[in-house]
């Protein structure tokens, strides 16, 4: 556990996790300070609080100075580790650490850890629910909204933490250590911040480096970065498919979600496929790398089975808006890369107006083609990536330019008709035009609601 009394430690980067990491780290003693690009303005909520416990901010860019003259730096998820004041400090050897790793070093019980390209907030937040069902003191944070730092007062010996944890707070991990560590997939994603597939894929794989064989790792048995994976890992490895058996996990068998533990020959029926409440096949799956996860922690699959019927799909994950003129209007603006947006375009068998568009990552939108000629009426492109969308996509199905997102949400209404779908799934994160993909989702289910009809 660190000694933080007396420790001057900078926190770089003032979002959820760095204002809950500032605040920890001087409630510990610490002598704190907080350093944001973002000017003084832009952090009037946050900037108050800050002085109030007695954290010194500095705003609108980062002073050299001010890194050099620390003993601990802990780094925000959002600000990319290869910032150069962060790369020179790193080279006079200050260590350099995330709020996820911070946090690791102080939180009490055993942990599960969820990480993966797409699904990882829906996984978490149903993981959550099945072991507080089955009466285990749970609690659910990380990636998902709460920062793991903030449960560390509420955990205990006999408590189970529940995180999802993404490659940008995984690259800056050291010691975290999952009791299980669940990789869902890896798809190409975030490229534009990790520089390369393979860079990503190892982020991704840092989520189970700090395991031993007392400990599980569960993967994707029909994804094949995640099936490479295993080579590599140290921990029992559990798998999960939708596609086929698999020697120790859950997989899909004659309309049932089964599990069979190791060594055990016997095949347990946890749930039938048609109790599961989610839309898209891809839900099948977190379904499954949750049951894998649930029983390693010893639920029983009457908990299981109970709370996952009760389940209801995750804010932002294709969740059904409204029906306006016979026409459904779903909104997943988690749907963050290409590979989530073609697994929402798959849960609708056709008559598809769908929303693409944002920041773009990298990632090429040409793997759509084949899914958009099938399925999807039209293209409405908004934001930063809409020409990269229409270079790509051109001539696939018709496409039209929208800047932004009600001008989209306008266009496809008013051309929908009745049994079609409008799907905001943009396959691009939301920070050209929104602060996040939460606030690009609400402003879509607004903007639906505000439709006539």
């Amino acid at each position: 556990m660190l000694d933080l009394k007396g420790k001057k430690v900078l926190v770089v980067g003032l979002g959820k996790s760095g204002l809950a990491a500032a605040l920890f780290l001087r409630r510990r003693g610490a002598l704190v300070t907080v350093s944001d690009t973002r000017s003084a303005e832009a952090l009037s909520k946050e900037i108050p609080t800050l002085l109030e416990e007695g954290v010194m901010v500095e705003a609108g860019g980062h002073g050299l100075l001010t890194f050099r003259r620390q003993d601990l730096i802990v780094v925000s998820p959002g600000v990319p580790i290869d910032t150069p004041e962060l790369v020179q400090v790193k080279s006079f050897g200050l260590p350099v650490i995330g709020e996820l790793e911070l946090a690791a070093r102080f939180l009490k019980g055993r942990t599960i850890a969820v990480t993966g390209s797409n699904g990882k907030t829906t996984t978490t937040t149903l993981l959550g629910e099945i072991l507080a069902a089955a009466g285990l003191p749970t609690l659910v944070g990380g990636n998902i909204g709460v920062p793991v730092v903030a449960l560390i007062d509420q955990s205990a010996g006999e408590s189970w933490s529940v995180i999802e944890v993404s490659s940008f707070q995984l690259e800056t991990t050291d010691e975290f250590h999952p009791t299980i560590a669940v990789i869902l997939n890896i798809t190409p994603d975030h490229l534009d911040r990790h520089g390369s597939f393979e860079n990503y894929c190892a982020a991704k794989e840092r989520v189970f480096a700090r395991q031993t064989a007392e400990d599980w790792l569960v993967l994707n048995a029909d994804n094949a970065p995640c099936v490479a994976a295993a080579s590599r890992a140290a921990a029992r490895v559990y798998w999960f498919s939708a596609e086929h058996p698999v020697s120790q996990g859950a997989w899909l068998e004659q309309g049932f979600v089964v599990y069979r533990s190791a060594g055990d020959a016997a095949i347990e029926k946890i749930m039938p496929l048609s109790g599961i409440p989610l839309k898209g096949a891809h839900n099948n799956e977190n379904v499954l790398a949750a049951v894998v996860a649930a029983r390693l922690a010893e639920v029983p699959a009457e908990a299981i089975r109970g709370a996952v019927e009760k389940f209801h799909a995750v804010e932002h994950r294709l969740e059904y808006v409204a029906t306006r003129n016979g026409v459904k209007f779903y909104n997943d603006s988690k749907a963050t890369n290409v590979d989530a947006t073609a697994k929402a375009v798959t849960a609708f068998p056709s008559g598809i107006h769908l929303i693409l568009g944002g920041k773009d990552k990298g990632s090429p939108y040409t793997v759509l083609a084949p899914l958009l000629r099938e399925r999807v009426r039209a293209v409405y492109t908004i934001g930063a990536a809409a020409a990269k969308i229409e270079s790509q996509l051109r001539g696939v199905v018709p496409i039209l330019s929208c800047k932004t997102l009600a001008e989209a949400v306008a266009s496809a209404a008013s051309a929908a008709r009745s049994g079609d779908v409008v799907l905001l799934a943009p396959a691009c994160s939301s920070y050209d035009q929104f602060e996040n993909y939460e606030q690009r989702g609400r402003v879509f289910k607004q903007l639906v609601q505000e439709l006539r009809g």
